[in-house]
């Protein structure tokens, strides 16, 4: 019988630990384990949390393994996934602390980061299509994530605004508009 505390560190661990890029880059892998692996989460569960991850202040893969772990097991388990998804990054970034002026000079690592770059954005840009799919973004209302998008992008409106907005929205849409069958 496993533990689902030492599970879920270890899978959180090598989530934070292999995953560059952020939260965004993170949603792949965090879908991987914990739908597909391990299905401790449906799909409509974890769409859910990375929603609420999203909308909440915060780190977003923190955000989201604190929920996983919490709608699973309560506060030992919001611990456990925490710990095991903050944990990598504070030693890595830790030992870049220690060994950062050595080199920071160095062509050969400004070009490993020049050629990491590219892959990060295709790392967050797979879970966007991924998650569009998912939440049933279609051709008849994909105008909505590109009008905040492009209204945080070019606009500067803040986020915040986007967020409370497409809430208020989808709540009257939901409620008056388009009532569930």
């Amino acid at each position: 019988m496993s533990n689902f505390y030492i599970d879920s560190f270890k899978t959180f661990f090598k989530i934070g630990l292999f995953t560059f890029g952020g939260g965004y880059a993170m949603i792949p892998l965090i879908e991987t384990e914990v739908v597909d692996k391990h299905k401790w989460l449906s799909k409509d569960e974890f769409i859910d949390i990375i929603a609420i991850s999203q909308s909440c202040p915060g780190v977003m893969a923190i955000n989201a393994s604190v929920f996983i772990g919490y709608k699973l097991k309560k506060l030992r388990g919001a611990v456990s996934a925490c710990l095991g998804t903050a944990l990598p990054s504070f030693l890595i970034i830790l030992a870049i602390a220690m060994f950062f002026r050595q080199f920071e000079d160095n062509k050969v690592v400004a070009a490993i980061f020049r050629g990491i770059r590219p892959a990060v954005v295709a790392l967050i840009a797979v879970p966007t299509f991924s998650m569009a799919k998912s939440a049933k973004i279609t051709l008849t209302n994909c105008w909505i994530p590109i009008a905040c998008a492009l209204a945080i992008w070019m606009l500067g409106v803040s986020p915040i605004y986007v967020i409370l907005i497409a809430g208020i929205g989808g709540f009257v849409y939901g409620k008056y508009i388009r009532p569930t069958e």
